[in-house]
């Protein structure tokens, strides 16, 4: 049949029948079958889902014998069984397609564990119960919070292995077993791994101990550890603002160094009563070999040297503690050794083994003997006031050292039996194991087995620091900013357990693995437990503005082990405990207070740093995708470091600012391995700049708005020498009142009493090294009118002072005088979009029109080296544009002390090449000092800058401002005239005009 009689014209079939079988296209058989087979696999799957347990129990619900007659698509149809039947519904699975992720990275990513810390798996045994700490907790009286700082390798963290030692049993496997048996400092408080290996203290580590005094009675000791790197001041202050006492270790060798002196004044200032702490007397009898006498002389020119530097502070307070062994406020240690002790604590133990004549023996006459001009007659048996005859020991010498310098002879020169039989003779039974043992350990057994316990230390601090009970009111008067009639300002000044809860976050730590942080806080009054809900009060909080306040519930409350947790559930007042949970909504400090019955509390001031970030260095990430990462990373870092400062620049780029490059090491090691885990780009690290003025502005400088209804009249000139860093070191606060603003500037400055009562404001902020002030006359200006924009004319100010016109760094010691005001009736005329930056704009032209200069950060650098060293030495610095000081000898040892200026723009590597050009054997720290004027004028535009090349030193301000204009994206030129309205720049003209007709 021919194809066209079969379809119509329109292409359908019309012929006859067709046979399925026999008139099928090829392939069709073997199609028919594979269909076959896959509706016998479904019907298979259907029957055996209706007979499982689930769709038994689901057709019982259902009416017997209803069958379903919906017919299924053939898309609908189910082939083969889901992932939820084949695996479970209690498993997760997921669905990936191809070439959606790269092929490096795993489907199902592996679990990572985080190990930064030295954290104990199991909290080791302690000689206490732990239902006894929690009892001592609730009683104040017996409580010392105790900062103990000092300077870099004197001994402090070292000082507190030995109180771990003596409060803790370790498994005889245990790291701190190890280090101590073979006479290593295990640094316990140390718990970070790169604090290990660098082998200095990075962060400040809180641990609580129950000790006993020489009576037996027990105290709980809260210390917190600071770290001794000028770098990390900031961990000094936070452990300093964090107890009611310090304890301040000075090695006996080196003596007095920079970073005592500012933790003594810093203590000072904040009236935190003081414990001497002599560390290291073993390196005069072992390192120094010293003869006993020498050993004397030495500890007591320490001594001397820590009082006269007290007395001589230039600070306006009656609180100069002063140091002596007769006292009870010194005590000696020896962490080599495992001993400390006072006068008191060791006349106690000649008490203890005078036997028979221990009842006639006065252990207190006996101590105040032990120091000073006195010698015990042989004959007479009495002590003297003078030397009884040729060869008589001081008293100390004979009753204190002597002793210890026999028995550190007989173990290094004599062999074990005779050790074994001295030893015996002071009640010391040391086994043939520990008998065998090299020097040093032995060294450490023998003197720590005579002197036992460290009572004296804690008869020291309990006398002679505070209770929280006694510290409470100091405490209110020096860190409350609440008024007299705050409602719980009484319960404060108290440490009422009954009050609202109100506790001050000092500092965050961090976890083991890093993924939160637990709050360091100390509670002044109430009480606060686990599952509390409290208010926690941002550094920026006001009762008339609690933008800053966010409710939280406290998940856990702990007692710190350094390097475990004690969870004690609860913690009354003149508690330091860490709370766990309220992490999030803090910045860097904060006050807690009760959810209900504190709404009128006010906050805690945040920490008085005695450092400043001046270096600066500026990041980004490797891969721009992980922007987000390193964000979350710098917030935390931003937590964990008080004094680190991030900023974004307005040409995009994040900028970290530190106290040196130590610090920010410490922060970008931070930042890549804990914070963010992702790698970031860093820039070459420079310094922050300071524009100032010389001269007074050489003429008067005015700004209409944009509006031109109000006009602005102002000049600049220097501030007076001394008073911008009273205002950074609050000795003197705008937030006074008049008089008393007025009389201190009249009475230390000799301002005029109407220029001492109009200042208006400091800038940039309450604390700012730059003053406003408001130098109109009534008769010219409507004071009323003028009062009206007080506001606006004050955020203008600060806002120019926050960016100077040079490059955008802040102004610094400048007074700018507001001379003359026209301000219009209608409020709408003169608000804050009008007056703002006219304000901020004629500043600037009173600040060009009065010679401005560059100012840089100068880091005051301290060094001990040897007397060999001191040509080199001299030779470093001088090619830094530094200077030395000052140059002394260390008494009693072969080192000299150099104290020397350098910049710090010029201070990068200074400690490398200090080391290189030295042998090793010059040991530099360096702090941020003052501010100093740049040589040369930053607007001579004749100064051409030639790359690759030493500028002069007179072109030295000119490169600064262009390379720091270059790095924040701004123009090289300083334009002028953008400062200047079209009126001023006629009077400009004018000006000149009048000037060359002059000459």
């Amino acid at each position: 049949m021919d194809d066209n009689e079969l379809y119509d014209e329109f292409g359908n079939y019309i012929g006859p029948d067709l046979d399925a079988e026999g008139d099928s296209v090829d392939g069709g058989d073997e199609q028919r079958d594979e269909d076959d087979e896959l509706e016998r696999a479904f019907q298979n799957a259907q029957q055996q889902r209706e007979t499982s347990p689930s769709a038994m129990q689901e057709g019982e619900d259902d009416a017997e014998g209803a069958t379903s007659t919906a017919i299924v698509l053939h898309e609908d149809k189910k082939y083969y069984p889901s992932a939820e039947e084949v695996y479970g519904e209690g498993v997760e699975t997921m669905v990936q397609e191809e070439d959606a992720q790269p092929l490096e990275q795993p489907i199902v990513q592996p679990v990572k564990t985080k190990h930064f810390t030295n954290a104990e798996a199991v909290a080791p045994t302690v000689t206490y119960d732990k239902k006894f700490l929690q009892g001592l907790m609730k009683t104040p009286d017996l409580i010392r919070n105790i900062a103990v700082v000092g300077h870099l390798h004197h001994g402090k963290t070292s000082m507190m292995d030995c109180f771990v030692r003596q409060t803790h049993v370790f498994a005889a496997n245990h790291e701190f077993e190890k280090y101590w048996s073979a006479a290593r400092q295990p640094r316990y408080l140390d718990g970070r791994l790169d604090e290990q290996k660098r082998g200095l203290s990075i962060k400040s580590n809180a641990m609580s101990f129950v000790m006993q005094d020489t009576r037996g009675k027990s105290h709980l000791l809260n210390f917190v550890d600071a770290p001794g790197h000028t770098v990390f001041a900031d961990e000094q202050v936070a452990a300093m603002q964090s107890c009611d006492g310090v304890v301040v270790a000075v090695d006996c060798v080196e003596g007095l160094l920079l970073v005592t002196k500012r933790v003594i004044r810093h203590a000072i200032e904040e009236k935190l009563p003081i414990v001497l702490l002599l560390t290291k007397i073993d390196r005069l009898m072992v390192e120094l070999k010293l003869p006993p006498d020498d050993a004397y002389f030495k500890m007591k020119h320490v001594i001397h040297q820590v009082n006269s530097y007290i007395q001589g502070l230039p600070i306006a307070t009656n609180f100069r503690p002063v140091f002596s062994p007769e006292l009870g406020n010194v005590i000696f240690s020896s962490p080599m050794f495992d001993l400390s002790f006072t006068l008191q604590s060791f006349a106690l133990q000649y008490k203890q083994k005078a036997g028979a004549g221990a009842a006639k023996m006065d252990s207190d006459k006996f101590s105040r003997k032990l120091w000073g001009d006195y010698w015990m007659d042989p004959r007479t048996r009495t002590f003297k006031s003078r030397m009884p005859g040729d060869g008589v020991p001081r008293s100390f010498v004979q009753f204190i050292l002597e002793p210890i310098y026999k028995i550190i002879s007989q173990v290094l020169g004599e062999s074990a039996e005779d050790i074994a039989h001295m030893l015996a003779r002071l009640n010391i039974q040391l086994s043939k194991t520990e008998l065998q043992n090299d020097a040093k350990p032995l060294l450490r057994t023998s003197l720590g087995a005579l002197f036992r316990s460290h009572a004296g230390f804690v008869d020291a601090v309990v006398s002679f620091l505070p209770s929280p009970v006694a510290a409470a009111r100091s405490r209110c008067e020096r860190l409350y900013t609440g008024a007299d009639g705050d409602g719980v300002l009484q319960h404060i000044a108290s440490g009422s357990s009954d009050g609202p809860l109100m506790a001050q976050v000092i500092k965050l730590i961090d976890t083991a693995d890093c993924s939160r942080f637990d709050a360091l806080a100390y509670i002044h009054c109430g009480s606060v437990k686990t599952g509390q809900r409290v208010r926690v009060l941002g550094e920026s909080f006001s009762l008339d503005d609690d933008e800053e306040c966010t409710e939280v519930t406290v998940s856990g409350v702990c007692a710190s082990g350094a390097r475990y947790r004690v969870e004690v559930g609860e913690a009354g007042p003149g508690n330091l405990v860490l709370l766990q949970g309220v992490d999030v909504p803090i910045l860097k400090t904060a006050t807690l207070t009760s959810s209900s019955g504190a709404e009128e509390a006010s906050i805690f001031r945040s920490l008085r740093h005695i450092g400043r970030s001046v270096m600066r260095v500026s990041i980004e990430p490797l891969n721009p995708a992980e922007l987000p990462k390193m964000l979350d990373g710098l917030r935390k870092a931003s937590k964990s470091y008080p004094l680190l400062t991030t900023k974004v620049e307005e040409s995009g780029e994040h900028i970290l600012l530190g106290t040196g490059e130590l610090f920010l090491d410490c922060v970008l090691h931070d930042l890549r391995m804990m914070y963010s885990e992702i790698e970031v780009k860093v820039a070459d690290p420079v310094v922050s700049f300071c524009e100032t003025v010389v001269e007074t502005s050489s003429l008067k400088c005015f700004a209409e708005t944009p509006n031109k209804k109000n006009k602005f009249t102002m000049i600049a000139e220097p501030l007076d020498k001394g008073l911008a860093e009273d205002i950074e070191n609050h000795s003197v606060s705008v937030t006074w009142d008049r008089r008393s603003l007025g009389n201190y500037l009249q009475r230390n400055y000799n301002w005029d009493a109407l220029a001492a009562r109009s200042v208006w404001a400091f800038g940039p902020d309450l604390d700012g090294p730059n003053v406003l002030l408001d130098d109109t006359l009534p008769s010219e200006v409507d004071k009323k009118l003028l009062a009206s924009v007080r506001d606006h004319v004050v955020q203008g100010f600060q806002w120019g002072a926050r960016e100077g016109p040079l490059c955008d760094e802040p102004i610094r010691n400048v007074k700018f005088k507001l001379l003359d005001a026209v301000v219009d009736e209608d409020p709408i005329a003169r608000g804050g979009g009008q007056v703002i930056p006219t304000v901020r704009r004629v500043g600037y032209s009173a600040f060009l029109m009065a010679t401005p200069r560059l100012m840089e950060p100068v880091s005051l650098v301290e060094i001990l080296c040897p007397t060999d060293c001191i040509t080199a030495l001299y030779n470093v610095i001088s090619r830094r544009r530094g200077q030395v000081v000052k140059e002394s000898a260390q008494a009693g040892t072969p080192m000299y002390v150099v104290e020397a200026l350098i910049p710090v723009i010029e201070s990068f590597g200074f400690e490398t090449d200090l080391r290189t050009h030295t042998q090793g054997q010059a040991f530099g720290l360096q702090t941020f000092d003052h501010w100093a004027v740049v040589p040369g004028d930053p607007m001579d535009k004749s100064i051409v800058l030639k790359p690759l090349e030493i500028q002069p030193p007179l072109a030295l301000a000119r490169e600064f401002v262009i390379k720091t204009r270059r790095r924040k994206g701004l123009a090289e030129d300083i334009s002028v005239a953008k400062f200047f309205d079209d009126p001023m720049l006629r009077e400009l003209a004018a000006q000149d005009v009048q000037l060359a007709d002059l000459f």
